[in-house]
């Protein structure tokens, strides 16, 4: 179908829309001879986009997505609140508006962790959230400086965020600046959903944690499901088991729900599946479902409280002008309302589960090795990468949209998308899937 409504979708406008692009644009994780301008977005309603050429696309790709686009509710709060105060600098004051959000969120998250700290991004939070770990040892007189993570975890882009992975697409230039022990999967990773990958995991993390010249780790720090590093479901009891082993060496669990976090994982927080309670939860993506940018670091009390002994402040040394921006809050206090009033958490582990079952059909097909998923997140595992970007191919021209992370083909909706989409979704990946490996 073409959209006619928006004047971008005339030939003459599309043509030096690209070409503006392609002249300025420094595209993201993108190679430099890329040309993103094969998709050009211009509109979204729902879980459906247009792009430049009037083309509608639904959109089952979108990582921060729960609310759709131009939800009425998250755009009549923004443009309220636009009237009435952008933002102001969280360091030198506050605004109404971040009180709320921090309330809201402890009391969604796990009991005794009710101080938040305001970012604009995942990468962000985890920065934040390995200066408070460190921070939080020195004051303690402990000075540990080692970081335990998943070789296969990506963390974020920035200086500390991407040290934490061994992921090639996300290697350091630049010198590491802090130890860091990474683990690596102990089988396949079609295989690490399975009960029997659950011992060799948990035993590498412990020799990571307790068997090092340098000592026990400040931190461990993991996603509970890899969506970078391949669309990896870990095994059930995995985070209970790398609490204990922080709980015994001292080590702060930090938990990485950038991605998980508010329903896509068919919870509220995915740690809530194994009643886990982190020390550090690094949320964002969908908090402000995409409206405005803007992430969440939570802390346990016995970690904020410590920061009374910084010997500077007398509190924490980190934040940005933007932190707790007032529109990124009120676009995380509109998604929250819409959640909770819609039941959209609950919808993505009955509707993620029945998607879930009808791919699992493609489980028969030579050359899928997995068909996987947690909550509002499906994937299909191809032989290659290269299958998976030809799938992808194949569904922008049929009109769906999807996410590849190396071989796998993840299914990702906004978390509002109605059962009529869903199966046709659903039918379309089946469709492509078989299309490509047959």
């Amino acid at each position: 179908m073409r959209d006619t409504a928006d004047p971008l979708t005339s030939t003459a406008r599309a043509s030096a829309a690209r070409a503006r692009d392609r002249a300025h644009v420094w595209h993201t994780w993108s190679p430099i001879d890329a040309d993103r301008t094969e998709l050009m977005v211009v509109r979204g309603e729902g879980h459906r986009v247009w792009d430049v050429d009037g083309r509608e696309y639904l959109d089952a790709g979108s990582l921060n997505s729960t609310c759709g686009y131009r939800h009425p509710e998250v755009v009549a709060a923004l443009t309220a609140q636009l009237d009435r105060l952008h933002h102001f600098d969280l360091a030198t004051a506050t605004h109404d508006r971040a009180g709320l959000l921090a309330e809201r969120l402890a009391g969604h998250l796990p009991a005794g962790m009710a101080k938040t700290l305001f970012v604009n991004s995942g990468s962000e939070g985890v920065e934040a959230a390995m200066i408070m770990a460190a921070c939080w040892s020195s004051y303690r007189g402990e000075n540990r400086t080692r970081v335990v993570s998943l070789a296969r975890g990506y963390q974020g882009a920035t200086m500390v965020s991407r040290s934490l992975s061994a992921l090639p697409r996300n290697q350091n230039p630049l010198s590491p600046p802090l130890p860091v022990t990474m683990v690596d999967l102990p089988c396949a990773t079609e295989d690490v959903r399975r009960p029997a990958a659950l011992a060799p995991l948990l035993a590498a993390f412990d020799r990571a944690v307790n068997d090092h010249p340098d000592g026990p780790p400040l931190a461990v720090v993991v996603e509970p499901f890899l969506n970078v590093g391949g669309g990896v479901v870990l095994p059930e009891g995995f985070l209970r088991g790398v609490r204990e082993l922080c709980d015994a060496s001292g080590a702060l669990l930090v938990l990485d729900e950038v991605f998980t976090a508010y329903g896509r994982s068919g919870r509220m927080f995915a740690c809530v599946r194994e009643d886990v309670a982190p020390d550090i939860l690094v949320s964002g993506k969908g908090l402000g479902g995409g409206y405005v940018p803007i992430g969440a670091v939570s802390a346990r009390a016995r970690v904020h409280d410590e920061f009374r002994n910084d010997p500077v402040v007398g509190g924490l040394r980190y934040g940005h002008t933007t932190s707790g921006h007032a529109l990124g809050v009120t676009a995380a206090l509109a998604c929250l309302d819409v959640l909770e009033k819609d039941r959209l958490v609950e919808r993505a582990d009955e509707l993620g589960g029945r998607m879930l079952r009808r791919l699992a059909a493609l489980s028969d097909l030579d050359g899928v090795l997995d068909v996987r998923g947690l909550g509002l997140i499906l994937v299909v595992q191809t032989p290659s990468a290269e299958h998976a970007a030809a799938v992808l191919a194949r569904g922008r021209r049929a009109g769906v949209l999807l996410r590849q992370q190396g071989d796998a083909v993840m299914v990702v909706p906004p978390l509002t998308v109605d059962d009529e989409a869903a199966t046709e979704i659903t039918d379309a990946t089946l469709s492509l899937i078989r299309a490509e490996l047959a």
